[in-house]
C-alpha cells in the first residue's frame, strides 16, 4: 500500500468517531437529508463510524465493488429500514464521502507537492469506492422496493395487513 494511502485511512479510521460526529451535525442540519432530523443519534452516529472505521477494508481491496457490495448493500437494508428515502441515503454518502477529505485537509496531512500529487491518487480511489457505493444502494433499493411492492400487492389479495420494513427488522 502506498505512503498517501496509509496517510489517509490512518486518518480517517483513527478519527472515525470525531469524523462521524462532524458527518451527523451536517446530515441533520442539511435540508437535504430531513429524514435523518429523526433518527435517534446514537443510530445515525454509529453507521457513520462503522462506515469510517472500515475504511481500510473498502479502500484496499483487490475486488472493491465486492467489498462495496457487501457493505453497502447491509447499509441500504438499515436505510430502507429506517424509512431513509433513497435520494437522502444516497445525499448522506456524500456528505460523508466530503468529511473524510474535510478532515484529512484541516489536519494538513498533504502538505508537500509529491503529497499534493499522492492526493489526488487517493481521491481517485475514493472517488472509485463512493461510485461504487452508490451504485450498490441505489439497486438494493430498487430491489427493495420491488420486493415491498410486491408483498404488499399479495397481502392486499389475501385481505391481510402488512409492512415489509417490520419484516427486515426481524
Amino acid at each position: 500500500m502506498r505512503a498517501h494511502a496509509t496517510k489517509l485511512i490512518e486518518i480517517t479510521e483513527r478519527n472515525a468517531q470525531a469524523i462521524a460526529k462532524k458527518w451527523l451535525k451536517d446530515v441533520r442540519s442539511n435540508p437535504r437529508t430531513p429524514a435523518y432530523q429523526n433518527l435517534p443519534e446514537d443510530s445515525a452516529l454509529e453507521h457513520a463510524v462503522e462506515f469510517y472505521s472500515h475504511f481500510r477494508s473498502l479502500f484496499c481491496t483487490e475486488k472493491p465493488f465486492q467489498e462495496a457490495k457487501k457493505f453497502f448493500s447491509k447499509y441500504a437494508d438499515e436505510r430502507f429500514t429506517e424509512g431513509i428515502p433513497l435520494h437522502e441515503a444516497l445525499y448522506s454518502l456524500i456528505l460523508m464521502r466530503r468529511h473524510i477529505w474535510l478532515y484529512a485537509e484541516f489536519q494538513a496531512i498533504f502538505i508537500t507537492a509529491v503529497e499534493q500529487h499522492q492526493a489526488v491518487e487517493s481521491l481517485t480511489r475514493t472517488i472509485l469506492m463512493f461510485d461504487y457505493a452508490t451504485y450498490v444502494l441505489a439497486e438494493r433499493y430498487e430491489d427493495l422496493m420491488r420486493r415491498e411492492m410486491n408483498e404488499r400487492v399479495k397481502a392486499k389479495q389475501k385481505g391481510e395487513s402488512w409492512s415489509f420494513r417490520e419484516t427486515l427488522v426481524r
